[in-house]
């Protein structure tokens, strides 16, 4: 985005301007979060002016976090600004729920990221700016962040629904206000932003104006300290992809890879690793003691730890990531109708049935009987050589090298009474397709639900 340099406020109108034109093309919908105070007004009054120049559609969105008898004042002042300016508005309510002070403004902000990223448009402009960036990698260091949370709050990110975009991250407060009163704009002041007991409160009326009295310019100093590090977080990144790529097949983690690798190395390599199975970052107490089961302990121990729903695992030397779900209710069964992708997110994973010429299962035979599937009870045998007598499913499971976990909840296909096939493992001689004979190939796959 633009340059750190303090815009006057005559200027900030061309400081957006040049922050936005690297993202936008013509006919983009940009919607600007609208709380009522001075950054998102200020942020609506620029937007409303760019719209033309820039070429785009405007909406806003107000979230409504019910935590204080005005918010509905200001709901209402936020659709009267909006209607004056004949820009969309859309306000929805969340309920934060009963927590206590040290996790409000977490749920706050997670309930109104929710919001946002569902929003119908390619853009979600927010107001943070300068102060609001140096808060965020102090607090972070108070909390002892890693780089990635010391390089602050980006200014462009990619999400899981429209980009996030902050124009005025380089921007001083001191200047948004400026513009506010020189075009005589009106905005609502919430009071929890008085409340110290809130951890950023605190740090912004308590803290800060100390840390201003002898270091003026500590806004823009933490700003290059953040860009330093998110250059490193960078490079971590592009490091732990490298790794990723060698140790990583099928989405297990050769835990072999990491004894070659420095501890630092190799915790990078973790991270990247959780991230890439869609799984949240451990505290990094956990991770030093993941690294040193993975690393420390004999080929047949058994390694599992658990955190903030998923779990790690070691199999035959491999690191496996999965979301811990409850077990499944017991005789647990389901009908196949043909389906060619049947969904079982009680046991985590999806079934695929690929039509396939003369291998996996016969469809001719699979007529015979209703089609479901079941959960091993014990004692089940399958012969999937036809050179060679039935054998049983546990043997079968360990050869196929599925670990002890999954065979818990794998679907087994019957047809009628008859075990036909077990994904992973093979399907019976009885039901195998011969040659030239239309036939299904199953195969179990992973459900991601997040």
């Amino acid at each position: 985005m633009a340059s750190s340099k303090k815009p006057a406020a005559s200027s900030l109108l061309s400081h957006v301007k040049l922050a936005l034109i690297g993202y936008l093309e013509t006919g983009r919908r940009l919607t600007v979060a609208l709380s009522g105070g001075v950054d998102s007004v200020v942020l609506l009054d620029l937007l409303d002016r760019l719209k033309g120049d820039l070429d785009f559609s405007l909406s806003a969105v107000h979230v409504n976090h019910q935590l204080s008898p005005h918010a509905p004042d200001w709901a209402r002042f936020c659709l009267s600004l909006c209607e004056a300016r004949g820009v969309p508005l859309h306000v929805e309510a969340v309920k934060i729920g009963k927590r206590s002070k040290a996790g409000l403004e977490a749920a706050a902000r997670e309930a109104r990221y929710g919001v946002l990223l569902s929003q119908p448009a390619d853009y979600v402009v927010l107001a943070h700016h300068l102060d609001d960036q140096a808060e965020t990698v102090l607090l972070n260091l108070l909390r002892g962040s890693g780089v990635r949370g010391l390089s602050g709050m980006p200014s462009a990110r990619a999400a899981s629904g429209p980009m996030l975009l902050r124009p005025l991250l380089d921007v001083p407060r001191a200047a948004i206000l400026a513009y506010a009163r020189q075009h005589k704009l009106q905005w609502v002041e919430d009071e929890s932003n008085e409340d110290v007991a809130l951890t950023r409160n605190f740090l912004r009326r308590a803290v800060l104006p100390q840390v201003e009295t002898k270091f003026p310019a500590y806004r823009e100093t933490i700003l290059r300290a953040s860009r330093n590090l998110a250059e490193a977080s960078t490079l971590l990144d592009e490091l732990g992809a490298m790794d990723l790529a060698h140790a990583v097949r099928a989405g297990r983690l050769d835990a072999r890879y990491l004894g070659g690798l420095s501890a630092a190395r190799a915790k990078n390599l973790l991270r990247v690793f959780f991230q890439s199975q869609g799984a949240p970052m451990p505290d990094a107490e956990r991770l030093e003691e993941m690294l040193r089961q993975l690393m420390s302990a004999g080929s047949g121990a058994r390694i599992e730890i658990a955190w903030s729903g998923y779990v790690l695992r070691r199999y035959r030397g491999e690191a496996w990531v999965d979301s811990i779900l409850p077990a499944p209710e017991s005789g647990w069964s389901r009908r196949w109708h043909g389906e060619p992708v049947l969904r079982l997110p009680e046991l985590g994973c999806q079934l695929e049935f690929v039509p396939a010429l003369g291998q996996g299962m016969s469809v001719a035979r699979l007529q015979a009987h209703p089609v479901s599937l079941h959960l091993r009870q014990g004692g089940e045998r399958l012969r999937v050589d036809c050179k060679r007598p039935r054998r049983s499913l546990k043997n079968l499971c360990q050869e196929a090298a599925i670990p002890v976990w999954m065979r818990e909840r794998l679907p087994l296909i019957f047809c009628g009474e008859h075990l036909v096939a077990v994904p992973g493992v093979g399907v019976d001689c009885a039901y195998q397709a011969t040659q030239n004979e239309a036939g299904l190939r199953v195969c179990c796959s992973p459900l991601y639900t997040g």
